[in-house]
């Protein structure tokens, strides 16, 4: 009896993209405004998504006046502040 082998839908075509503007760059990384992915991520973290978690280690390169905002949110935000 041969074994099903498990296939990952993707998409259609690769290369066509949801995203107005998506950038590959050169070490496979692909660039999107944070307005497109923050509705997805939040839509995932609210439905407690698992495969959120295959990405907690995953580094990300934000500007530095947003790392200030959300440094200063961080703050702010704890209990009693």
């Amino acid at each position: 009896m041969a074994m099903r082998q498990l296939r990952v839908y993707t998409e259609p075509d690769l290369k066509v993209r949801e995203y107005a503007a998506v950038e590959e760059s050169a070490d496979q990384g692909v660039r999107v405004s944070l307005g497109e992915i923050l509705p997805l991520l939040a839509d995932a973290v609210a439905s407690h998504r698992t495969w959120l978690s295959d990405f907690a280690d995953d580094e990300v390169t934000i500007s530095s006046d947003l790392h200030d905002v959300l440094q200063s949110y961080r703050h702010f935000r704890r209990p009693g502040a």
